[in-house]
């Protein structure tokens, strides 16, 4: 399978939004990147509508097209009948008009092989009368059943997509021609690639605008009624049914939308719960109206379904049906390799998540996983890894962070921007002879400090480093760090006690005064002798006073 939906590397953000909402977890989580798993994908294309970053795209065909046109051949364009949708008061006509400015040779609406498909449904269920039919419409459907259900299989109808049955149809029509699908499913990619000679490209909504705002090309507001077009209804929920009959007796018709909601129904079939039915499966919320692409960029169900309910007709395109053996399909089974873990190796991977116990699986789908163990399985696939569970990274950081906060010998105090203690470790306690965490928590800290200096960070922004204070109601000396964290709102108190070294350093100080002292009694002393010696002897006392004196400064210096 082409990667029709890739992933820009350096927009992914692990937000897991992604695994979320895939239906069928073809997505695989590793080294800090998502990535889709090609042959498990079943091309809905949720994961590019969902993603807030943009990370997703779809495979451009545009300049595909564009070589068609210039090899110059008829190129026709088959257009999907929620085109009307998209582009708000844009008919046939006015697409006709656009698109031949591009080059197109003719321009032709899907509905066309829609009325087709829809006729041989009626046949299936008139003239084989089987149990259940299934539509094929659908790309995403058709994936989704061959992948993950192939029991279902044979309730699939094995019938060309209105896609295929109109391109069938140009072909046989206008020789040698080059048909482009052109509508709002990133599947129809995968489906014309696949199923080689009817469809030769296919453009999203989106790509197609690109190209006409490239070459200047403005829709005209032109919508010509036409009543034999009742097939437009297709791209609605329920827009197949609205076309058939619906005159089997025995049957009952539905029409299912959205992925989940055709797995339940697919589970219920593989059961043996649902008998004689025709329905109408559409992987898309609103069907095709709701496709990825209307839905990233132009998603308004009502107002899209009133645009297609307007346009369509009350009675069928007029087409030549082709014969049943012409616009047969064959769906086969596509393998999943994924192997399965044991409930040994399960209840191994919960452990090093941490989940000891069923209470501590919280299935509270962060990772993007319905609950622990589908995740546990995904580990061992090696689609997701241990560290995707938000649970798991807050505990082990939390406990990480706790611990450190715990058992620094620093003491450790967190304020909010009204100066109220959010949070303060043992050593701080220690230091203020405080008994409890909870007599202070949530108080001012005008309680256990002075709040000037705290004040003072607050407003100024700026921390202060390494100051030394006493806090006099302890008797304790702190070197005091107080940072401000614009972005929390916080400010956080570090202090370490210093009491010990201040004690010390008092005492060197007494002793250094103590033996200035004395040595400023020896000097006087000296003098004394040195001037009574030299009174006696008539010498002078200068040499001896120079020396004395820096004996005494050095002693000072000490």
């Amino acid at each position: 399978m082409t990667d029709f939906l890739s992933l820009k590397k350096s927009n992914c953000k692990n937000c897991y939004k992604c695994i979320r909402h895939c239906p069928v977890k073809s997505i695989r989580f590793s080294g800090n990147q998502a990535h889709i798993i090609g042959n498990e994908c079943i091309l809905c294309g949720q994961c590019f509508v969902v993603c807030p970053q943009n990370a997703k795209e779809i495979k451009d065909e545009t300049e595909k097209a564009k070589v068609l046109i210039q090899s110059g051949v008829p190129v026709v364009a088959s257009i999907a009948p929620s085109f009307i949708a998209n582009y708000n008061g844009a008919g046939i006509e006015a697409m006709r008009k656009a698109l031949k400015k591009l080059g197109f040779y003719d321009v032709e609406e899907t509905a066309i092989g829609a009325t087709m498909v829809k006729t041989e449904y009626e046949r299936l269920l008139h003239e084989e009368k089987r149990d259940i039919v299934i539509s094929s419409c659908c790309h995403s459907v058709n994936l989704l059943i061959q992948k993950y259900f192939p029991k279902v299989l044979p309730y699939l109808a094995d019938v060309l997509s209105p896609m295929q049955a109109h391109a069938q149809d140009i072909h046989k029509r206008i020789p040698d021609s080059k048909v482009i699908f052109i509508g709002p499913c990133v599947s129809k990619k995968d489906e014309a690639e696949y199923y080689e000679g009817l469809v030769d490209a296919v453009l999203t909504f989106e790509e197609l605008t690109n190209w006409m705002k490239s070459e200047n090309i403005i829709l005209e507001q032109e919508i010509i009624p036409d009543e034999n077009t009742r097939a437009r209804f297709f791209p609605t929920t329920g827009g197949i049914l609205k076309t058939m009959l619906q005159n089997e007796p025995d049957y009952t018709y539905m029409a299912i939308d959205g992925v989940e909601n055709c797995i339940f129904a697919l589970r219920d079939i593989e059961n043996g719960i649902i008998h004689n039915c025709f329905i109408e499966m559409s992987a898309c919320t609103g069907s095709c109206i709701g496709g990825p692409v209307m839905e990233k960029y132009h998603h308004s169900p009502i107002k899209d379904y009133m645009a297609v309910s307007g346009f369509a007709g009350k009675k069928d395109f007029k087409v030549t049906q082709p014969d049943t053996y012409d616009i047969r399909k064959n769906f086969a089974y596509i393998n999943q390799v994924a192997s399965q873990p044991s409930e040994y190796e399960i209840t191994e991977i919960l452990h090093q998540m941490g989940k000891f116990r069923p209470e501590q699986e919280l299935n509270c789908g962060s990772c993007g996983y319905n609950t622990c163990r589908e995740k546990a399985v995904a580990i061992f696939q090696g689609k997701a890894e241990i560290s995707m569970c938000l649970p798991f990274l807050k505990d082990k950081a939390e406990s990480f962070s706790d611990t450190i906060v715990k058992n620094t010998p620093n003491a450790l105090i967190v304020l909010n921007d009204k100066l109220e203690v959010q949070q303060i470790n043992n050593a701080a306690l220690h230091l203020m002879n405080i008994r409890f965490s909870s007599d202070v928590l949530g108080e001012q800290v005008v309680r256990i400090l002075d709040p000037s200096v705290f004040m003072k960070v607050n407003l100024s922004g700026k921390g202060i480093f390494n100051e030394r204070t006493y806090l006099a109601e302890y008797k304790r000396y702190v070197e005091q760090t107080i940072v401000p964290d614009s972005e929390s709102h916080m400010l956080i108190c570090i202090m370490r006690d210093i009491t010990d070294e201040e004690k010390e350093r008092e005492k060197k100080e007494i002793i250094s005064r103590q033996t200035v002292e004395v040595a400023d009694k020896v000097v006087e002393k000296q003098m004394r002798i040195v001037q009574e010696i030299a009174s006696l002897l008539g010498e002078t006392a200068a040499e001896t006073k120079i020396a004395l004196s820096k004996l005494k400064e050095s002693i000072i210096d000490e």
